[in-house]
């Protein structure tokens, strides 16, 4: 299988996929029709070497999806926003005060606020719960591990109480159709709907495989955590949650571009969690997929590449 660059995300009632600078959002209207969006974005890690270098890159990798994400989310759910309603005395200050500024603003709020509930939820309170531990538990090995289980246990009831909502099984299938269509150019066949379905709707370089590494990879760099302040410990976990994302973020580009057995027996976690994040998409959804795939790279010249050998695994 040949691998490429080419990454996504499921939005609502659609998919954006990114190509190196090139990023395009696919979006099925209320009317039915596919629109597609395309921009540019242009990663700070072009502009200076050291954030190119292994861990730090992936810290910023993973800042800039967030930030990509919630603003391609923003877009596709315009779509279907019902009537505004009238502009309260708050909204009309925060635009009047920052005018073209305001959506920067707001996005930046979007991104920290988001950061800090993640951190909090998914990554203090397993530690908080499993406190209680400490005293009656002598082996600290067995405390994180059970801290770690607990945390793993958390992010898999947040995704089980999220995939009950309508709207969010939908983009679940809409994920799925994004894997399915990525799989199908790597193995260089065309991107039909019909070609595209008969692929696994699972892949190695999911922000789900991410995530869960990122957990696990967690319950490790905790244990060199020696401190018996609370307060420390928590300070600690907090300042090592970047080398977290970044080591996290290397295992992910590494596995992307490995087929070795070791290697697919650590990502296959994360590979059996996307069976939760993902589900079957329909021919509608996976032509959305193919159109976002359109946008930024031209697949049919990739495709004759892979056949005739002019591009290497």
């Amino acid at each position: 299988m040949k691998r490429t660059t080419v990454g996504g995300q499921a939005v609502i009632e659609g998919v954006m996929m990114k190509n190196g600078e090139r990023c395009a959002i696919a979006v099925r209207k209320p009317d039915h029709t596919i629109e597609l969006k395309k921009i540019t974005q242009t990663s700070i890690t072009d502009r200076y070497a050291l954030l190119r270098l292994p861990i730090v890159r992936g810290v910023v990798s993973f800042v800039e999806s967030m930030v990509v994400g919630i603003q391609t989310l923003t877009y596709s759910a315009s779509f279907y926003e019902e009537e505004e309603a009238e502009t309260g005395k708050f909204d009309q200050w925060f635009e009047n005060t920052f005018k073209e500024k305001g959506e920067s603003i707001l996005m930046a709020f979007t991104v920290i606020l988001s950061l800090f509930l993640s951190i909090g939820i998914f990554m203090i309170l397993p530690y908080l719960m499993t406190g209680f531990l400490e005293g009656r538990i002598a082996n600290h090995t067995v405390v994180l591990i059970l801290e770690g289980l607990l945390r793993i246990a958390i992010f898999l009831g947040y995704i089980l109480l999220i995939s009950r909502m309508e709207d969010i099984q939908r983009v679940f299938m809409y994920h799925g159709a994004e894997h399915k269509t990525i799989n199908c150019l790597e193995h260089g066949e065309d991107l039909t709907p019909e070609n595209v379905k008969k692929h696994s709707r699972l892949h190695k370089r999911c922000g789900t495989s991410f995530l869960f590494i990122v957990m696990f990879i967690s319950i490790f760099f905790f244990f060199f955590i020696k401190t018996d302040t609370v307060w420390m410990r928590v300070l600690y976990r907090l300042l090592l949650i970047p080398v977290i994302a970044g080591v996290s973020y290397e295992f992910i580009r590494f596995a992307g571009q490995s087929d070795s057995k070791l290697v697919n027996m650590f990502s296959k976690p994360g590979m059996m969690l996307q069976k939760l994040t993902t589900r079957e998409p329909d021919l509608d959804m996976i032509e959305v997929a193919i159109q976002s795939v359109e946008g930024v790279m031209n697949w049919k010249e990739y495709v004759e590449a892979v056949r005739n050998g002019e591009i290497e695994d």
